[in-house]
């Protein structure tokens, strides 16, 4: 996941039946109309709808960085919610 460009989506789930922990975690980098880049997130309990957020950026790099900045703090799962982050489905 190291190569994070426009067009790429990123579908992550963290499930264990014993903490009752099922969460969900998308990460979308596409462009505008206009030509500016947008990285879309949401997050939630799988099942729900969830919440989101879509951030717009100048420059293609400073949005792959906020896309790396999401899925490094992902990453970081095991030791906050005791369950680590599973990559569902990944197209770059």
């Amino acid at each position: 996941m190291d190569t994070v460009t426009h067009g790429t989506f990123i579908w992550l789930e963290a499930v264990c039946a014993e903490r009752n922990v099922a969460r969900r975690y998308t990460v979308a980098l596409s462009r505008d109309l206009f030509g500016a880049s947008i990285v879309e997130f949401t997050w939630g309990r799988i099942g729900t709808k969830g919440q989101g957020r879509a951030i717009s950026f100048a420059a293609e790099d400073e949005a792959a960085h906020f896309a790396r900045q999401l899925l490094r703090r992902r990453a970081s799962a095991p030791k906050r919610i005791g369950v680590p982050y599973r990559e569902v489905s990944w197209w770059p």
